[in-house]
């Protein structure tokens, strides 16, 4: 990996990156063809080359963090934990060079692109800790001089394959615990992020990594890096796959390790409802609703997706919210920090959208907002920046939703919402448990019988009460029920579940042969035995 002029006009952005794989501590070419990752907020600013991995290349990986798990593996895990505590300290001194990159890489907005980083920082530290807590039991015995215990042992090689859309947090979450619990990688990064997991690679290297214990490789999903990566599984080279990303490729990915007895971690869409009640803070649901809604432009898993209004107040809120959002300022965030989003990240997600336009007319929802892609021709004053240089679309509000629709059942990567009424708060939940997925889900209300009821009777992974659908915390589990998830999360102590397995030992100090359940002592009964016959009437 190395640095290289960027186009002229485009320099103001920074330069480029010449990208490699990571193998066995190395920057290696790959033998095939590359691809290009463009800033979508502008295409002329090139953020870098990348290698286009083929099967060997990705072998070939699979093979280097075979060969370093042994060594790595033996290694205390507190001495592990040094190696991720550097790490962290390298992101934290370098934030602002990666907070920048991610803007431009994938469209946030400077903010948010810092608490991409930030999150990396806090899993860091948090999993630094961990080291030497990787605790096992000791579990009395039934038999004497003889003594049980429990161990957490690492899984073996972990192939992990990410999203772009938290280009650093989300890896973070994968190849942190990974190698607390003493595990090796082979990360197949996504191709809308190349440019910041090279970055993330580079530290991980400087940190100690050795060479092998992790290992980049770049490309495709489907008939790509990502789709090889997996099908390793069935060679015995790659002993779990951790998966963020699309629920219809989650499944396959859950078939294929199932056919190898592997459990992955699969963290997939959602189409996440915020309920409103009459009894919330509305000025804090709306602020609430806007940030859920738009926010990376509409680019989250977690993103809200339903907006369930009770019916005394959803007239008034509806006004409110559409008239707010018709206020967004949108932009080339790189130039502009004070827009609420920038682009779609790619083409796909910004073609996904507009189709979308398409389904709320057909099925005769009405459009609050639904102006379409943002053009020199189709923008307002409150657009910063060049229309015709990126990918930028209006956020879309459609009212007059049931939760029938193909609106309201589908996950769609945007900034769009739908605004659906219910009669009461037994409608509410059935709105809210009525879809597909169950990620991430919020209420605003002031009612402590409304809290109850809603984190107790919603089916999702993770719930607030009076905050957005959005937000994670580098200590709290995260992940998602139904269509959102297989059960395994991300992130706080609950992960190390899913990079270590559970080894039960016995060790008999009694100079014989003791077998449990037949030689086991037993206490002999010393009070006579009670007649309960003299309860009964005769």
């Amino acid at each position: 990996m190395r640095f290289v002029a960027n186009h002229p006009e485009a320099a103001c952005y920074g330069k480029s990156i010449a990208g490699a794989n990571f193998i066995n501590g190395r920057w290696v070419e790959a033998a095939g063809g590359g691809f290009e990752r463009r800033n979508p907020a502008n295409r002329l600013d090139l953020i870098g080359s990348f290698p286009l991995s083929g099967r060997e290349e990705v072998r070939e990986a699979a093979r280097a963090a075979r060969k370093a798990f042994e060594k790595w593996s033996a290694t205390p895990a507190p001495v592990r934990a040094e190696v991720i505590g550097r790490f962290g300290d390298l992101i934290a001194k370098h934030k602002g060079d990666l907070s920048r990159l991610l803007t431009r890489e994938i469209g946030k907005t400077p903010r948010e692109a810092g608490g991409d980083v930030q999150e990396a920082v806090d899993t860091a530290r948090f999993f630094q800790s961990e080291g030497r807590r990787l605790y096992g039991q000791t579990v009395p015995s039934e038999m004497r001089r003889k003594e049980l215990f429990t161990y957490r042992r690492p899984l073996g090689v972990c192939g992990m394959i990410t999203a772009g859309n938290f280009p650093v947090a989300v890896p973070s979450w994968k190849i942190i615990p990974a190698l607390i619990c003493g595990n090796t990688v082979v990360w197949k990064a996504s191709d809308d992020a190349p440019g910041c997991a090279s970055l993330f690679m580079q530290l991980l290297a400087e940190a100690g990594a050795p060479a092998g214990v992790v290992n980049l490789v770049h490309g495709g999903g489907g008939n790509g890096a990502g789709q090889y990566l997996v099908e390793l599984v069935h060679e015995g080279l790659i002993d779990k796959i951790s998966f963020t990303g699309s629920t219809a490729v989650g499944r396959w990915i859950g078939a294929e390790c199932g056919r190898a007895l592997q459990i992955p971690s699969l963290e997939l869409g959602g189409k996440n409802p915020m309920i409103v009640t009459p009894s919330a803070n509305l000025d804090q649901a709306l602020e609430g609703a806007l940030w859920a809604a738009f926010g990376t432009a509409g680019q989250r898993c977690t993103s809200l997706g339903n907006l369930i209004l009770h019916e005394d107040i959803a007239g008034d809120f509806t006004r409110r919210f559409a008239e707010r959002a018709g206020q967004i300022r949108i932009g080339d965030p790189s130039l502009h920090g004070d827009v609420l989003y920038g682009p779609m990240i790619n083409e796909r997600f910004m073609q996904g959208f507009l189709e979308h336009l398409q389904w709320g007319r057909e099925e005769g929802a009405i459009p609050l907002m639904h102006e379409g892609r943002i053009t020199r021709e189709n923008a307002c004053r409150l657009f910063e920046g060049d229309a015709a240089a990126g990918l930028y679309v209006w956020p879309a509000v459609w009212s007059g939703v049931t939760i029938q629709m193909r609106l309201a059942q589908t996950e769609i990567f945007g900034p769009t919402v739908n605004i659906i009424k219910a009669r009461d708060f037994d409608e509410a939940m059935a709105f809210a448990n009525g879809t597909p997925y169950g990620l991430s889900s919020a209420i605003y209300t002031n009612d402590p019988v409304e809290m109850h009821r809603f984190r107790t009777e919603i089916q999702a992974g993770m719930s607030s009460i009076n905050n957005s659908t959005t937000g994670a915390e580098a200590h709290l589990p995260f992940g998602g029920v139904k269509g959102s998830g297989n059960g395994t999360r991300e992130s706080g102590v609950w992960v190390i579940d899913a990079y270590s397995r559970w080894q039960a030992v016995n060790a008999d100090y009694s100079g014989g042969l003791q077998l449990a359940q037949i030689d086991t002592e037993t206490v002999e009964a010393s009070a006579p035995p009670v007649d309960f016959s003299a309860l009964w009437i005769p």
